[in-house]
C-alpha cells in the first residue's frame, strides 16, 4: 500500500488539530473520539488498490505508413502544429462552409447527446467518488407512545415521550483493500472515455458537414451542366427540325438530335432530385435548415480546405480521440479487476452517531443529555459457491476484450489513414489527366460539329462526341469532389482538432 498526497495532507492537518484541541467538524467527528476519527480518515484516504499495474499494449501496426506506387512519401513540416491541435477553422477556410460548420456544432443532435452523456458520466463519477468519504447526516426525531395499563409495569396507562437531535454516519465502508477506490477509478475512466468520444463525434461532424456541403456543390454544378447541355441541344434540335422540314437532312439525324435532348432532360430530373437530397442531408447534419446564402452554387475551382502533412503513425493514431476513448475503457476494465479481487477480503463498515436525547423537549440540550453510539461491522466471505471467483474471471475477460477492442481501434484507424493516403497520392495525377481528357473531348466535339456542318461526317459522329464531352465534364466534377473530400477525410482520420 502507498499513501496518496491527499492522505498525507489530511493526516498532517489532523495532527495540527490535535495539538490545538480543535474539533474536526469537517469530518463529522468531535474531539471526544479522536482515535475513531483518525482511523476513519486513514482508511478512507488510503491509496491502496488491488488493480494490476496498467501497461499500454503495443500497437499492432507497422511503424510507418504503407509504401508503393499509390503513396507519396511525405513528412510533417517542421513548423506545423500537432495535428490534434489544428483548429478546424485553419483547415476549412471557405467562409460559407465555416458558418455552416458552426451551425452544425451548435445544433447537431448527435453531438448534443454526446455532451449530455458526458454530464451523465461526470455525475456518476462524482457519486462513486463520494463513497470514499463518510456521509454525515443530521437527524432529529420524536417518539410519543401510549402504553396500556395491562402492559405497563406500574399497572397504569402512561404516555412516553422521547426526543433526539444529532449527527450520524451510516454504513461507511473502510476501503482497506481498495474496492471502493477501484470502482471510483473505473467510473473516472468511463467519464474520460465519454469526453474523448464526444471529441471524436465533433471531429467527424466537422468532416461530414464539409463533405455534405461539397457534395451539394458538385451536384449543383452537374445540374448546371445538364441544363446548359439541354439548352444547346434544344437549340440544335430546332435547327435539325428546320432542315428536316426543308428536306436538307434525314429523319435519322432528327431523331438522333431528339435523343440528345431527352438524355439531357433525364439528367436534369436526376440531378434536381440529388440536389434536394443533398440539401436534406446537410440540414440533418446542421440540425436546422441552412440559409440559401450559405449554400454553394457550384464546385468549380473552389478552395475550401487546406493541405495537411502527415506524421508518423505513433504521433497520429495514439492521439485520435476514438483511440484515446478505447484506452480509457481499457484502463477502466483494468481498475475493475481491483474491485473483483477486493471482494475476496473482509469488508468493514462503520455506523456512528452523536447528539442529544431527552424524554422532554425542553431538556433536549441540557447537561447530561449527550448520547452517542458506535457500531462497527465486519463481513468475511466464507462460502459463496464460487461467486467471487466468477466475478474475478468476468473482470479479467472484460479487460481482455477491452485490449482487443483497443488494438482493433488502432488497426481500423491505420487502415483509414492508409486508404486516405493511397487516394491522396494519386488524386492530383487523376485530376490532371481528367482535365486533359475533358479539354481534348471538347475540341473533338467542336471539330466533329464543324465537319458535320460542312457535310463531311454524319450527325452520329456529333452525337458520340457530344456524349463523350458531357461524360468527361461530369467525371471532372467527380474527380474535383474526390480531391476535396479526400482533404476533408484526411482532417478526420488524422484526428484534427475541433476547438471552436
Amino acid at each position: 500500500m502507498k499513501n496518496t498526497s491527499l492522505f498525507n495532507t489530511e493526516a498532517q492537518r489532523y495532527r495540527e488539530m490535535k495539538k490545538t484541541g480543535e474539533k474536526m467538524n469537517n469530518h463529522g467527528c468531535y474531539s471526544v473520539a479522536p482515535l475513531l476519527c483518525v482511523s476513519i480518515l486513514m482508511f478512507s484516504l488510503s491509496g491502496c488498490t488491488m488493480a494490476p499495474s496498467y501497461t499500454r499494449p503495443d500497437a499492432p501496426v507497422t511503424a510507418g505508413w504503407p509504401s508503393g506506387e499509390a503513396y507519396k512519401a511525405e513528412s510533417a513540416k517542421a513548423d506545423q502544429k500537432p495535428l490534434a491541435e489544428v483548429p478546424w477553422r485553419e483547415f476549412f477556410v471557405e467562409p460559407r462552409l465555416q458558418k455552416t460548420i458552426e451551425l452544425a456544432l451548435a445544433n447537431n443532435r448527435d453531438l448534443r447527446v454526446a455532451a449530455l452523456t458526458i454530464d451523465k458520466t461526470r455525475a456518476q463519477y462524482q457519486i462513486q467518488r463520494a463513497d470514499l468519504l463518510p456521509t454525515v447526516n443530521g437527524t432529529a426525531g420524536a417518539t410519543i407512545q401510549r402504553t396500556p395499563a395491562d402492559l405497563s409495569s406500574t399497572g397504569r396507562a402512561r404516555v412516553g415521550e422521547q426526543y433526539n437531535v444529532g449527527l450520524g454516519v451510516s454504513n461507511y465502508e473502510l476501503d482497506l483493500f481498495g474496492r471502493v477506490r477501484s470502482l471510483k477509478d473505473q467510473a473516472l475512466q468511463q467519464y474520460l472515455a465519454t469526453e474523448q468520444a464526444k471529441n471524436s463525434i465533433q471531429i467527424s461532424l466537422v468532416a461530414e458537414t464539409a463533405n455534405a456541403w461539397l457534395t451539394l456543390a458538385a451536384d449543383r454544378e452537374r445540374l448546371k451542366i445538364a441544363r446548359d447541355t439541354l439548352a444547346s441541344q434544344q437549340e440544335y434540335y430546332q435547327i435539325m427540325k428546320h432542315r428536316y422540314d426543308t428536306g436538307i437532312t434525314s429523319a435519322l439525324d432528327l431523331y438522333q438530335a431528339q435523343t440528345a435532348v431527352d438524355a439531357a432532360r433525364v439528367d436534369i430530373a436526376r440531378y434536381t432530385t440529388l440536389v434536394a437530397q443533398d440539401e436534406n442531408a446537410l440540414g440533418l447534419l446542421v440540425g436546422r435548415s441552412v440559409a440559401a446564402d450559405l449554400l454553394p452554387t457550384e464546385l468549380g475551382s473552389l478552395t475550401a480546405v487546406q493541405e495537411l502533412s502527415v506524421g508518423l503513425p505513433s504521433e497520429v493514431l495514439l492521439k485520435r480521440p476514438d483511440i484515446l476513448a478505447a484506452e480509457h475503457r481499457l484502463k477502466g476494465a483494468n481498475a475493475n479487476i481491483g474491485a473483483a479481487r477486493a471482494a475476496f477480503f473482509p469488508r468493514i463498515s462503520l455506523s456512528a452517531g452523536f447528539g442529544t436525547a431527552s424524554a422532554k423537549l425542553t431538556d433536549l440540550f441540557q447537561p447530561g443529555s449527550v448520547a452517542w453510539n458506535f457500531v462497527p461491522q465486519i463481513s468475511v466471505p466464507l462460502f459463496d459457491t464460487g461467486r467471487n471467483s466468477a466475478g474475478l474471471d468476468v473482470s479479467k475477460a472484460d479487460r481482455d476484450i477491452a485490449v482487443a477492442q483497443y488494438e482493433k481501434a488502432i488497426q481500423t484507424a491505420f487502415r483509414e489513414v492508409a486508404d486516405t493516403l493511397a487516394q491522396r497520392g494519386t488524386i492530383n495525377e487523376q485530376l490532371a489527366a481528367q482535365q486533359s481528357l475533358t479539354d481534348a473531348t471538347a475540341e473533338s466535339h467542336r471539330l466533329s460539329q464543324a465537319r458535320y456542318d460542312r457535310g463531311v461526317d454524319s450527325y452520329l459522329t456529333v452525337i458520340v462526341a457530344q456524349r463523350a464531352l458531357y461524360a468527361a465534364q461530369q467525371n471532372l466534377i467527380t474527380v474535383r469532389l474526390g480531391r476535396l473530400a479526400n482533404q476533408a477525410t484526411t482532417y478526420k482520420v488524422l484526428g484534427g482538432g475541433a476547438a471552436q
